[in-house]
């Protein structure tokens, strides 16, 4: 049945004609990659890119990280610790870097394979703020959290899980048990993990083995885990983010390398100076990923944008952050990795600019043919909220996209001859058999789309599509139920939570 008919709480009753079933689970990209850059170009900006590694380096904060740079060969000056790293490195990590990741879950059907050609979109994250008609703009708590969670869950176009709406009324140093345990209870796709050091991490891997009951062999088999490692543009690896690069290929588990790099601010102006940096930077941390062990799964990153060169806010959806999505997928596919962008909005509320900003971001990464989409559903104001109506909003154009990705069938019944027949000159096609058979599955039904006319419309109370979305959210967390095996997974949890948190926890690093 479809999942949205569902939602809408149609009943079918015996005699309905069929309804459409739809699959979003598992998506492949349906057009070819588009370019914005000459062959020419994407072998100068890589070249150059390795040149700013070799002869400028970048600053490496963590001394274990420079120690294991040096061991692989790269000139590290400890005085400054800056690191310059052989375009030799850069090669051999490419070439054990793997190009296909098995991505594990919960529930195994939804795995994912991580690998170009993929289609797979992750919703707003990092977001310390939410927002909806009903409560307003609040600060993230645990019960927002929570709720971002089940929304997820309720969608089967959102395919991993992203932290929407972080929970801010709990303790920094107990804030990764109660993550964990909500992605756990809550839903059964692939989890995340923030890198915010070693203690938590280690906590949010002993939490996935307990739970799902993994050895350790177990745990190493495919990617339980992803993070996303940002880089502090321009030319900077903090702390935290190498040792996330560093704890994650050591586990086993995925890294994302993300330079966030805002042309005009913290790289340079123009798009083919920015996707020289974020090249640099990205190769960079896979290059620590394999030093620390070779083969572990990392994957090429790149979310980068232009800022407003009047206030320095950061834009997104602009032609700007178009170009270097498809650039970076050329780049990507350059070095031949599988790859992360995002989508997007600046918008502070979820209006025609909000969806505009994140429709042209979505078809810039579909035109990019990125492996991974974040931030692709309820993103607001550069990520500072997380929007429920914007949330919904934005579903509608993730399963209008998804429905692209099934290729047309193109049968000889498919081109319509007996219709075209039987309907003469100024007819129409309404009542023809080969409508008939087909009306109740030919089409995609709307998420929040309103379809009738202006006279119904304003019959039904002139609600906007924010409006409506409001009720369908509402619907979606007032019927949730968690999925299958999840109270066993938190009661696994339970012991090593209460124990962790008695003697302190772990605390992030300053």
């Amino acid at each position: 049945m479809d999942k949205t008919s569902r939602r809408k709480g149609r009943a079918v009753r015996r005699g309905d004609p069929p309804v459409r079933n739809v699959d979003y689970q598992r998506l492949r990209h349906p057009f070819t990659a588009q370019k914005v850059l000459s062959e020419d170009a994407v072998a100068a900006i890589h070249d150059m890119a390795l040149r700013l590694l070799e002869d400028l380096g970048l600053r490496v904060l963590l001394p274990e990280a420079r120690a294991i740079y040096a061991s692989g060969g790269a000139i590290v000056d400890e005085g400054t610790e800056m690191v310059r790293i052989g375009r030799d490195m850069v090669a051999a990590s490419l070439a054990t870097a793997p190009k296909s990741i098995r991505m594990r879950a919960p529930n195994p059907e939804r795995e994912l394979v991580y690998e170009e050609g993929a289609l797979i979109f992750s919703p707003a994250g990092g977001c310390p703020n939410a927002t909806d008609r009903i409560r307003g703009r609040r600060p993230g708590n645990l019960a927002t959290f929570e709720e971002t969670l089940k929304l997820h869950q309720s969608f089967d176009v959102i395919h991993k899980l992203g932290p929407s709406a972080e929970p801010q009324d709990v303790p920094a140093h107990l804030r990764h048990y109660a993550m964990m345990r909500g992605q756990l209870t809550l839903s059964d796709k692939p989890l995340f993990v923030y890198a915010r050091g070693r203690g938590q991490i280690e906590d949010s891997f002993e939490m996935i083995r307990l739970a799902m009951g993994l050895s350790e062999d177990d745990f190493t088999d495919g990617a339980w885990a992803t993070t996303v490692i940002n880089t502090n543009s321009p030319r900077q690896l903090d702390k935290p983010m190498a040792e996330g690069i560093i704890d994650f290929a050591r586990a086993g588990q995925l890294s994302i390398i993300t330079p966030f790099c805002l042309a005009g601010a913290m790289a340079p102006v123009t798009v083919e100076g920015a996707l020289v940096l974020q090249h640099a930077e990205c190769l960079a941390g896979i290059t620590l990923a394999q030093l620390v062990k070779s083969g572990a799964p990392v994957s090429y990153g790149g979310f980068s944008s232009n800022v407003d060169m009047k206030s320095g806010a950061p834009a997104f959806g602009t032609p700007t952050h178009i170009r270097l999505a498809i650039g970076t997928g050329q780049l990507a596919r350059h070095v031949g990795m599988p790859w992360r962008s995002a989508a997007g909005s600046a918008s502070n509320v979820a209006d025609m600019q909000a969806a505009g900003e994140n429709h042209m971001g979505l078809w810039a990464n579909l035109a990019a043919n990125a492996t991974l989409t974040v931030h692709s559903a309820g993103w607001l104001e550069g990520g500072l909220t997380f929007g429920y109506e914007k949330f919904i909003n934005d579903i509608e154009a993730l399963q209008i996209i998804a429905e692209l990705c099934t290729p047309l069938a193109s049968a000889p019944d498919d081109l319509g001859w007996q219709a075209l027949a039987d309907v003469q000159p100024g007819g129409h096609f309404f009542a023809t058999s080969h409508t008939m058979d087909r009306f109740s599955t030919a089409f995609y039904a709307p998420l929040v789309a309103d379809l009738s006319n202006h006279g119904s419309w304003a019959a039904a109370g002139e609600r906007t599509s924010t409006e409506r979305a409001t009720a369908i959210w509402q619907n979606v967390l007032a019927e949730f139920e968690p999925p299958d095996g999840a109270i066993g997974r938190g009661h696994r949890i339970a012991r090593f939570i209460a124990d962790r948190s008695a003697t302190g926890g772990a605390p992030p690093p300053d």
